[in-house]
């Protein structure tokens, strides 16, 4: 039996203004994807499904869905070694006041990529899709 690699996970979260089921639908769909983060996504709402973003940096599969509260999907970007398995990333989403409560949990990321993964959830996802929301909201 094999020892498993160490791994790193994070935490992140932010407050959106539109309502979950847009943000779900925009996080899965290839068109809401890119316009959200700015940078071309190939995705879709289906379980098993592959998707790409950022170009090919960032590729995966869906593995659960639970429309407007919950995705999982397996992920790995271009700088994972060859050997690591893919991570698993958990986006949770919940009706706030303000809109939408997004909440992600990143697991099994190859040891010492966490801190890069941390500032680039909140540069790459939370912020651009801040003000893509705000746009639309208004």
């Amino acid at each position: 039996m094999s020892e498993a690699k160490p791994s790193d996970s994070i935490s992140r979260g932010a407050t959106l203004p539109a309502s979950p089921s847009a943000v779900y639908a925009a996080w899965l769909s290839s068109e809401g994807h890119t316009a959200m983060t700015g940078c071309r996504a190939e995705i879709s709402a289906e379980i098993g499904s592959p998707f790409r973003c950022w170009g090919s940096y960032i590729q995966g599969k869906n593995e659960e869905l639970v429309p407007g509260e919950r995705i999982v999907q397996s992920w790995r970007t271009l700088d994972f070694p060859s050997d690591a398995p893919d991570s698993r990333l958990t986006i949770t989403l919940s009706a706030v006041p303000e809109g939408t409560r997004i909440e992600i949990q990143h697991d099994n990321i190859p040891a010492g990529q966490g801190p890069r993964y941390h500032t680039g959830w909140l540069e790459r996802y939370f912020t651009p899709m801040a003000r893509y929301f705000s746009r639309s909201a208004d």
